[in-house]
């Protein structure tokens, strides 16, 4: 019997438009109704989540910032936090600068960029959150970011990638959430170690855990889940350590999740 659902966003609940489909939200709160906790776990923002959260009618704490932060949808108070340290977060800002890239960084819920750029507002109209223009980001490292997002070419941020991960070591958690995107956070500050830390606080046990996801950023959430599913749509790499592989995004994948796993051991048919 799994009590505890946690689902990536883009490239998992939502379609390629993303949008949550009918029958995906219906199987979502049959679940929710017998019982069963499901939440989000994503690297977007906590507003842009929610708006998620409250479209699903689920009043539950969420997975937010690649694990960064997990905070109630109804009150906003915050379960979990890990922020990336004020020097890692400051050579951050230099690397951005002396390579000449495109960092975002998010601190208290508000997105920052120190340009006002393509890039910048392609992400906040598609994550429906405005944003702020610091052109001095350095202002903002002596308080730790929630996270650092670079938006690049991917084979800009394949080497990056290389080279933060031998900078930082074991001081940050670094991993592509989509092709363009190189994600920053605290190396607590992971989908895995949030989704025990919910686990735990809500009673429930990792085998009785399932997590959803697609990309490299979810890898965690996939290993550390009883039943570490993966979409139809996901990247090889996870694949190959996923207990179940389901349908893609665009083919309802989440709702067969939820219908073969908690709804039809159960008895419910969705018709």
């Amino acid at each position: 019997m799994y009590k505890l659902v946690a689902i990536d966003l883009d490239g998992t609940l939502l379609t390629d438009e993303l949008a949550i489909t009918p029958r995906t939200i219906q199987a979502i709160q049959k679940a929710v109704e017998l019982g069963t906790v499901v939440t989000i776990a994503t690297g977007r923002m906590f507003p842009s989540a929610k708006q998620f959260a409250q479209q699903l009618e689920i009043d539950v704490p969420v997975i937010t910032y690649q694990g960064a932060i997990i905070k109630n949808i109804a009150d906003n108070e915050v379960l979990y936090e890990r922020l990336i340290p004020a020097d890692i977060a400051q050579q951050l800002v230099d690397i951005a600068n002396e390579k000449d890239l495109h960092l975002q960084v998010y601190q208290d819920d508000i997105l920052y960029g120190a340009l006002e750029n393509d890039k910048l507002i392609a992400y906040s109209k598609k994550s429906k959150v405005p944003y702020k223009v610091e052109p001095d980001l350095g202002k903002l490292a002596n308080r730790g970011f929630t996270k650092a997002l670079f938006i690049e070419g991917s084979d800009n941020l394949d080497r990056l990638q290389d080279e933060l991960r031998a900078l930082f070591g074991e001081r940050a958690h670094i991993s592509k959430s989509a092709v363009n995107y190189l994600e920053v956070t605290h190396p607590e500050a992971n989908k895995g170690s949030a989704l025990l830390h919910l686990a735990s606080k809500l009673g429930i046990d990792r085998s009785e855990t399932i997590g959803i996801g697609d990309n490299h950023n979810d890898i965690e959430l996939i290993k550390t889940a009883g039943l570490g599913v993966v979409m139809g749509n996901g990247v090889q790499a996870l694949k190959e350590i996923a207990d179940y592989i389901s349908l893609s995004n665009n083919e309802e994948g989440v709702c067969h999740v939820i219908e073969k796993f908690i709804l039809e051991p159960m008895g419910v048919i969705i018709e």
